[in-house]
């Protein structure tokens, strides 16, 4: 623990500055704002505590930690490092290595694993590098996809749950639970996904990157990967460093090997580095702080297709991969079957009411695959789009103003089918004098018909159709205001009210559980003043109680009179 007077000198420092430096060294040391300290001196002494230390050193990248570490062995660090370490109270304003801290860097043996060894056969060419670019980018978008209707379950670290890897799998999106687990941090660490309580939703950025041609994908990803990067492994700010020297930027952080493995998985993922730790040829210039070289990856990359064949047993073959906005549109009325290069679709009743019920009409979807189609419209598959589009809205579920959300039909049959379904009966549908009526959120009532296959539409209270959005997405943050500012408020309040004396107070209290041997300088009664030196025995009642080593006798002092106190 540090002594009081050490405490004293960094809680001085702590008192003169701004809200916005302490808040900066807070939040460097990760101290909670919540804190029960009353004044700067229990600040400070928190801050020196040993398990705050240990993690203040743990974070530390490379650089500062060489130069904290000269300083604790008696030398000095250069600027910016200097500022860096006082920044989070490492270092005084002086220069020199507070003694707490000093002694935690002596007893911390720092980590210095040896650099990995390329693997074996390591090297591949840029085409297998670009594949997995390809392959990278079209499974992040198609769990996006699922996401966007089937929010993906956390479990509580935060990581995808075993039924949702097995969920992955079997709908053939990921081919091993370890890419399911690396897209997933890939689209949480860069933004497009975010966690919502128990799971993980799209967010608008994700939304919006799903529009995005896959090149434009790929490198929206790993501008977000790269700058995302922890600072001990970013190259002044910029690119990253060499990934060989990745396991050693924490020295004093023992978990840190494991991590910067991790963050190689996921720029290995993404075909920003080879499994030799080189940067792919495309991604060289990220690597330096710039941009990527995208027509040195789209020359590697299949081109995207524009057009699908129609065929007459209601499929769709994309010849190529189909450009994204395209595709998304398209699976909005079509079941996508394949996710090859060459992609199928197959159109369905269920599938072109779920257009409908998202929007689109008859004539936008005929004009929408005559467009898309090189065969045209084939008549099966237009006579499907008109008998749907003829029965949608045979079932209306109506958002009614009692508060009740009644489902209407014109067909007095298809309502009594409905009240008999096993498979609507959490809806606790009820007769009403204009059909069934539910207690259920009309939403839930909609998507439980639809689910269900009944030709469903959902009207407002005035008998107005309205389309009905299926995926929620995760709504953006409010504007982070200072989490410290409580906390600070006050720490200020008390080191204005009368900090001399707390100060005081705490370094008599130190002296007393320590026993230690201290000279008190005493203001007496005519003004002058004398210092003795006491072992500090007990406080109580105002006053300090301590052998005079100089008389060998008791002596009590009353607190108000002491002017200052000093370890001998």
């Amino acid at each position: 623990m540090a002594s009081s007077a050490d405490s004293r000198a960094l809680a001085t420092w702590l008192a003169t500055q701004n809200d916005a430096v302490l808040s900066a060294v807070l939040a460097e040391r990760g101290a909670s704002p919540n804190a029960s300290w009353a004044d700067f001196f229990d600040a400070a002494e928190a801050l020196q505590d040993a398990p705050a230390l240990t993690r203040a050193l743990a974070s530390l990248p490379r650089p500062l930690a060489e130069a904290l570490a000269a300083v604790a062995d008696g030398g000095t660090a250069p600027e910016p490092a200097r500022s860096a370490l006082t920044t989070r109270a490492l270092v005084a304003p002086d220069g020199s290595a507070y003694p707490a801290v000093a002694a935690a860097v002596a007893t911390m043996a720092p980590v210095a694993p040896a650099a990995p060894e390329p693997a074996a056969g390591a090297t591949e060419s840029d085409a297998a590098a670009a594949e997995r670019a390809f392959t990278a980018a079209a499974t992040l978008a198609e769990i996006l996809q699922l996401a966007l209707t089937s929010p993906l379950a956390r479990i509580g670290s935060g990581a995808l749950g075993a039924s949702e890897r097995r969920r992955l799998l079997e709908a053939g999106i990921v081919d091993d639970p370890a890419t399911a687990d690396e897209l997933v941090a890939v689209a949480a660490t860069t933004g497009l996904a975010a966690p919502t309580g128990k799971e993980w939703l799209v967010t608008a950025d994700g939304l919006q990157w799903l529009q995005a041609g896959s090149v434009a994908r790929w490198d929206e990803v790993a501008r977000r990967l790269r700058d995302a990067l922890p600072a001990g492994l970013r190259a002044d700010g910029a690119g990253w460093i060499a990934v060989g020297d990745w396991p050693r930027a924490y020295p004093f952080d023992p978990s840190w090997p494991e991590r910067a493995e991790q963050w190689r998985s996921l720029l290995h993922r993404w075909a920003m580095v080879g499994a030799d730790g080189h940067s792919a040829p495309w991604a060289a210039g990220l690597a330096a702080g710039g941009d990527a070289d995208l027509e040195a990856l789209r020359a590697l990359l299949p081109p995207e297709v524009d057009k699908v064949f129609l065929q007459n047993d209601l499929t769709a073959i994309a010849p190529g991969p189909l450009a994204p906005h395209l595709d998304l549109r398209l699976r909005t009325m079509a079941l996508r079957e394949s996710r090859a290069q060459a992609s199928s679709y197959r159109f369905t009743p269920e599938s072109i009411g779920a257009a409908i019920t998202l929007g689109e009409t008859a004539e936008s979807m005929r004009a929408f695959l005559t467009e898309l189609s090189l065969t045209g419209l084939p008549q099966p598959l237009a006579y499907e789009i008109e008998r749907t589009a003829a029965r949608h809205g045979l079932v209306k579920v109506v958002d009614d103003p009692s508060g009740l959300t009644l489902v209407r039909s014109e067909d007095p049959a298809v309502l009594d089918t409905l009240a008999v379904d096993q498979a609507l009966r959490s809806l606790g549908l009820m007769r009403h004098a204009e059909g069934l009526a539910s207690r259920s959120n009309p939403d839930a009532v909609f998507w439980m018909l639809a689910d269900a296959r009944y030709p469903v539409s959902m009207h407002d209270a005035s008998g107005t159709a309205r389309t009905v959005q299926r995926h929620r997405l995760a709504q953006p943050g409010e504007p982070a205001s200072d989490p410290y500012a409580p906390l600070l408020e006050r720490l200020r309040a008390a080191h204005e009210s009368d900090s001399d004396a707390a100060w005081l107070g705490r370094e008599l209290e130190h002296a007393v559980r320590a026993k230690a041997l201290i000279t008190v300088t005493v203001r007496l009664p005519d003004g002058s003043t004398r210092a003795f030196t006491l072992e500090a025995s007990g406080l109580g009642g105002g006053r300090l109680r301590g052998r005079d080593k100089a008389a060998d006798v008791e002596r009590t002092l009353p607190v108000a009179s002491i002017e200052s106190v000093h370890p001998v």
